[in-house]
């Protein structure tokens, strides 16, 4: 029984009979159409995200077995949360909320690899890379929401599995997320401002020693590389 594979790489639902697939898949003598078919029906939740797909036909029989892989878990987080990055401060600035339904649902789809003996155990997983990336569930700080699932609260929604939120509690979202970029507006004026002080507190000192002075006093390393750069030797 001769089996062949393709291995290739396509945006989440969105998999067409235009290379790098269809011209892979002719000479098998599979039905391109169907098999393009299921591959946007298995990775229609990863719409927007490129996704490594593998195709194994059986050249005898025609039939073929897809296997989708999985982007990061960190991936699947920024796309439910709608931001680009997480927090380069997780512990000091939080950049958006999530709702247990779309911790559940990023849980379900890397199930696979997490180590989490259930969907309970897995969906901690989950909020704990959460925490790393300044990522709120439910309104708190990620160690709280832990907390809560270890305590039974989000038992109701795990075992039930539903992924889907409401039009209102998507609302609800966007209104968190608008206002903890506000409030992460503030956060990083506010450096802004300490780091000008020292600046100029420092006029007459090295700007090694301001450094020095500003990661004393906290302020975060893109503000420093902002206000004062770190120089560069001169190759002689």
């Amino acid at each position: 029984m001769a089996k062949e594979s393709v291995d290739v790489l396509i945006e989440g639902g969105k998999a067409t009979a235009a290379p790098p697939l269809g011209p892979a898949l002719g000479p098998l003598g599979v039905n391109i159409g169907q098999v393009v078919a299921d591959i946007n029906k298995k990775t229609a939740d990863f719409k927007g995200m490129q996704v490594p797909v593998k195709v194994t036909v059986d050249k005898d029989t025609k039939t073929y077995e897809i296997s989708i892989g999985t982007p990061p878990a960190a991936s699947l987080i920024k796309k439910e949360a709608g931001v680009a990055k997480g927090s380069g401060h997780p512990k000091r600035e939080k950049v958006a909320d999530l709702k247990i339904e779309q911790i559940i649902k990023v849980a379900k789809m890397k199930e696979d690899a997490l180590l989490g003996k259930d969907t309970k155990n897995k969906v901690l997983e989950i909020i704990g890379t959460c925490q790393s990336m300044g990522i709120m569930v439910e309104g708190v700080a990620a160690p709280e929401a832990i907390a809560l699932v270890k305590s039974g609260k989000f038992d109701a929604k795990i075992a039930s599995g539903k992924t889907e939120l409401s039009d209102e509690e998507m609302a609800e979202l966007a209104v968190e997320k608008k206002k903890l970029a506000e409030e992460m507006k503030e956060v990083h004026d506010e450096h802004r401002i300490k780091a000008q002080v020292i600046i100029n507190q420092m006029k007459n000192k090295s700007n090694k020693d301001i450094r020095k002075r500003m990661h004393e006093a906290e302020i975060f390393e893109e503000i420093i590389n902002e206000l004062a750069p770190e120089e560069r030797e001169v190759k002689k």
